[in-house]
């Protein structure tokens, strides 16, 4: 379990004990670096999510690989951020991180602890849902 940022690795190693652990550690890569490919590969053919965004386009439910490659690609334009993992809770089917994400959005200074929960698959990540601790009006500047 990841509290307070400590992902207890050893020696500056990180620690990927569970599909859970995978799952963040490659979304926090997608939307701190622009790489989608470890996420992706962790993904199954039917994969969906849902994001809370304050567009149309955005609003419902999303599904497949292309559509979250989109998504990076829409969101590091316009914010750049460090994920902090703050809590991790998993179960065989459903894992949950509480995370801490710090940077800035449209070239403000931006923090917000947010929350995604995954749902997985025989391991692999069928779909997601984040959940945002505070609106995101600064998106629509």
């Amino acid at each position: 379990m990841i509290e307070n940022g400590n992902d207890n690795g050893k020696a500056g190693k990180p620690y990927f004990s569970s599909p859970c652990n995978r799952a963040f550690q490659a979304f926090r890569v997608a939307f701190e670096e622009g790489d989608t490919s470890d996420f992706l590969a962790l993904a199954t053919e039917d994969f969906q999510f849902s994001v809370p965004l304050p567009f149309e386009d955005w609003r419902e439910k999303q599904a497949g690989k292309q559509r979250f490659r989109e998504l990076v690609r829409f969101e590091r334009e316009v914010l750049q951020v460090k994920l902090t993992p703050l809590i991790e809770l998993a179960d065989a089917h459903f894992g949950m991180v509480v995370f801490q994400a710090e940077g800035t959005l449209n070239s403000q200074p931006y923090r917000n602890e947010l929350t995604v929960v995954f749902e997985f698959e025989r391991d692999r990540i069928k779909s997601f849902r984040e959940y945002v601790g505070m609106p995101l009006k600064k998106y629509e500047n």
